[in-house]
């Protein structure tokens, strides 16, 4: 019962930490918090769900001028997409700095590709929108991440 009583106390600790954390941050640093959930979160769920179709039939979102050229069906395209999606979903969650970028040229990607649909400009707007969304997430993670880029390019 002792162990019980602990652990609880100490995850409510911990909670309480975070709140605080989050709360003390400058708004800044609170405004790359709720980028770095957003694209970590929506990427993984969207990615996710290019599997089972539960929230949209992606196939009609792929351009038929991008998928005419390979050997797969738009629904095998999609679960590509969907692994990309979920992998820079994690990358953006584990390292913010290379992940901001990753997600950055994936929307241009989809922005491209919607462009080519004729009818979806107003999702590719939407996600014009959240292509600057992750752009300001590349920049404060700047500051907030200080990790570089990439690992061969740390200082020695």
């Amino acid at each position: 019962m002792t162990s019980i009583q602990s652990t609880s106390a100490a995850a409510t600790r911990a909670e309480e930490g975070l709140v605080a954390r989050i709360r003390s941050a400058d708004p800044a640093e609170q405004a790359f918090m709720v980028l770095r959930a957003a694209f970590t979160v929506a990427p993984i769920l969207f990615g996710l769900d290019k599997f089972f179709h539960l929230m949209v039939n992606w196939d009609r979102y792929l351009a038929p001028v991008l998928s005419a050229p390979f050997p797969f069906t738009p629904h095998q395209l999609m679960y590509a997409v969907g692994v990309t999606e979920i992998i820079a979903g994690v990358v953006v969650a584990i390292h913010p700095r290379l992940g901001g970028p990753v997600v950055t040229a994936w929307l241009f990607g989809i922005i491209v590709n919607l462009l080519l649909i004729p009818g979806f400009y107003d999702v590719a707007l939407r996600d014009f929108g959240l292509f600057l969304a992750a752009i300001a997430l590349s920049r404060l993670a700047t500051t907030y991440d200080q990790r570089p880029l990439l690992w061969f390019a740390r200082k020695r």
